[in-house]
């Protein structure tokens, strides 16, 4: 019977202050689920919105080169993929209603091993569309007139570096970062559960 009175000293000596109520987790996870959801589904729409522009704008103007064809194509269909692809994304997030800890960890980590996948292979497929469909598109423009083409074309480029080389890295860095500290914090707290 000493052993269950030492046990319960023990248990009340343990600092709880760092650890969130039940009622704080869901209200985390529910505010986790409803940020992503909602980012998830502006980001459909907006690429769903500027697909039927391009495809619009690529029906009723006459351009003389396939050139501007072959570009609107290609980020017409960088769009189909973006929306494709976060459409799949909700899926997991909308089966995200009641969870545990655990399930809740284990979402976290496969959202973290799915956003290196889009980092590192969808994103990049995505952006190369759009960067050689934007200067294919853009070709028309500028070809009748020189000077034009060569500053139009170096404002390009130098734009699509700026989002590739650090736009890019950087945010991909500030989400892995939310991400990481939101599972380190269910983390330890289902290490002291245990």
């Amino acid at each position: 019977m000493d052993n269950l009175i030492d046990l319960k000293a023990i248990w009340h000596t343990g600092k709880t202050d760092t650890l969130p109520t039940a009622h704080e987790m869901l209200q985390s996870i529910r505010r986790f689920r409803g940020q992503k959801l909602k980012s998830k589904w502006l980001v459909i729409v907006s690429s769903c919105l500027l697909f039927c522009l391009i495809i619009g704008v690529l029906l009723v103007v006459q351009f003389e080169l396939f050139t501007t064809y072959l570009g609107g194509c290609l980020m017409a269909v960088s769009c189909i993929i973006l929306a494709a692809t976060n459409l799949r994304s909700l899926k997991r997030f909308n089966k995200l209603e009641d969870c545990s800890n655990l399930e809740f960890l284990a979402f976290i980590e496969q959202t973290r091993q799915n956003q290196i996948y889009y980092y590192k292979k969808t994103q990049v497929l995505i952006m190369l569309l759009t960067s050689v469909g934007l200067l294919f598109y853009m070709y028309e423009l500028t070809v009748e007139r020189p000077p034009w083409f060569i500053s139009i074309y170096i404002i390009c480029v130098v734009y699509l570096l700026i989002i590739w080389f650090w736009v890019r890295p950087r945010y991909f860095r500030k989400n892995a970062e939310k991400l990481n500290a939101t599972r380190q914090r269910l983390e330890s707290i289902s290490q002291q559960l245990k």
